[in-house]
């Protein structure tokens, strides 16, 4: 693992860089797009595993965080869809650059998933294939989800009046949206989060996308469909799991443990790029 910072002279942003761990030249590259707050925190260890485990393959990893998060310069209140957009291309370079000329895939986590279809639909060289992990597609939805899931905690952790807490989540649509779950979230970011809906995150069709989202994901399910419609190569694959992306822990006993079947997915489907494209 090679750790490094790269970008522009104002927004440098932290990475790590996993080479192949045959020694050899790697014959495909992997950018890790990961998810925010609460669950980029959850997620941290699953990815440094899903990074060895792909090396070991052969393949160039390359996971970073967004400015103003993980070890990225910036404050949490810095972030916004459109600069994190920008981040995902500038680590999508410096992977070229690491990697040279081989086919690469993005795979993104939660909203990771949703800025890296925006950002390949934006690039003029993106990537051969994206997958599409539990993809953010109704961001006011996700919004409800953040703050009620910080609710819970308070619940949980401080024993406090659970009618209070209730009542004001059902009155203020604002309330627990600014931290929840211990992570700043600015006003703008929430203003682009509740504007996104499924009809404005697009596919670039000079990629194929793979989507595994949870079965019930009615949304998923249709907008995969809608861009099917629309002529770009996509596959939605039911993928049910046990992973909570907000949780503090897991089921007793795994709670640092990293779980098998979202990494075996994902290493199957990320270990030849240029194959999942065919």
């Amino acid at each position: 693992m090679t750790p490094l910072t790269f970008g522009p002279a104002g927004r440098r942003l932290f990475g790590i860089f996993h080479a192949p761990a045959t020694g050899l030249a790697p014959a495909s590259a992997v950018l890790l797009c990961p998810p925010m707050g609460q669950e980029l925190f959850r997620a941290q260890r699953f990815l440094r595993v899903l990074s060895d485990r792909l090396a070991r393959a052969g393949v160039a990893v390359l996971r970073f965080d967004y400015h103003g998060t993980g070890d990225s310069p910036g404050d949490d209140e810095d972030g916004d869809m459109a600069g994190w957009q920008g981040d995902v291309a500038a680590a999508h370079a410096e992977l070229r650059r690491r990697a040279g000329a081989v086919p690469v895939a993005w795979c993104g986590a939660r909203l990771g998933a949703t800025l890296a279809a925006a950002a390949a639909h934006a690039a003029a060289q993106g990537p051969q294939h994206l997958l599409m992990w539990d993809p953010v597609l109704d961001g006011a939805a996700y919004l409800r989800a953040l703050r009620e899931a910080h609710a819970s905690v308070l619940i949980k952790s401080f024993c406090l009046p659970v009618p209070g807490l209730r009542r004001r989540l059902a009155a203020e649509p604002d309330a627990y949206t600014e931290g929840p779950l211990g992570y700043g979230l600015s006003a703008r970011l929430r203003q682009e989060l509740r504007e996104l809906v499924p009809q404005r995150v697009a596919l670039s069709p000079a990629h194929g996308t793979t989507v595994l989202a949870m079965p019930q994901d009615a949304t998923a399910q249709a907008w995969a469909e809608a861009q099917r419609a629309l002529a770009r190569p996509v596959q939605r694959v039911p993928f049910a799991h046990t992973w909570g992306w907000t949780e503090d822990q897991q089921r007793p006993g795994q709670a640092t443990m990293v779980p098998a079947e979202p990494l075996q997915q994902l290493l199957q489907r990320l270990r030849a790029p240029a194959e999942a494209t065919a």
